[in-house]
């Protein structure tokens, strides 16, 4: 049975419209975005197909465009659609962060946009969002990269970016491919040894947040980031 045929309280885009995107499952997200399924099945069965074979969902879009465009009801205009939104996606998060002040009303913005940007990437990459005085976004870049578990932090880099974009602040963050968001030992002595060659130049250091699998792991929610005075020499 086609979709057009269903009871219009349980299609798709009847639904959206009266619940909200909300009250949909991935699959019906999916089918749509798809707008009309592979030979025998409807949108909604083709979406679910390609999550039971590629997915879950955030693995599947992760999926670079040559990927998605060969896999079945997708081909090359929608792959390309797909990820023309996702990364829409990802510069509306940008400039939510520019709009309000990140770490006093809304720290889960700037989460939500590293996760978006780091989380399953196959290398480790070290990022830095670079804010002014009332810690609104003036610029993310992505300086360092690595190997599958190893990036290198430069801190004198950091700051030396910091500066050219007259930041007050940085939330720094960087991505696990293991999935496993933990910090190592390396990560911390990495941080607070930013967090000192920051505060040289009156730039405070906010957040270090790492990306795994699941939610990001914060060293300021952790309690980690201390005074820089406070901080012995190890």
């Amino acid at each position: 049975m086609a979709i057009h045929d269903w009871p219009p309280a349980e299609r798709p885009r009847e639904r959206l419209l009266a619940k909200g995107p909300g009250a949909l499952s991935e699959a019906e997200l999916l089918a749509l975005f798809l707008g009309s399924g592979t030979r025998g099945q409807d949108a909604v069965q083709t979406a679910r197909a390609l999550l039971g074979a590629h997915g879950p969902l955030r693995r599947l879009l992760d999926l670079p465009a040559d990927q998605l465009a060969r896999l079945p009801g997708l081909g090359p205009a929608r792959s390309c659609a797909l990820v023309a939104g996702l990364e829409l996606a990802q510069r509306h998060l940008a400039a939510r962060l520019g709009e309000r002040e990140v770490v006093g009303h809304s720290p889960a913005v700037a989460a939500h946009f590293l996760q978006h940007r780091l989380r399953g990437r196959p290398n480790e990459v070290f990022a830095a969002l670079f804010m002014d005085n009332q810690h609104r976004l003036l610029a993310y870049e992505e300086l360092f990269q690595g190997t599958i578990n190893a990036a290198s932090i430069h801190p004198r880099e950091v700051v030396r970016r910091a500066m050219a974009h007259n930041a007050a602040a940085v939330i720094v963050s960087h991505n696990h491919p293991s999935g496993h968001a933990e910090p190592s030992s390396a990560d911390h002595d990495a941080t607070h040894a930013l967090q000192q060659a920051l505060a040289v130049m009156d730039i405070r250091l906010l957040d270090h947040l790492v990306i795994g699998e699941g939610p990001p792991v914060s060293f300021a929610e952790r309690g980690w980031l201390l005074p820089v005075a406070a901080r012995t020499p190890r």
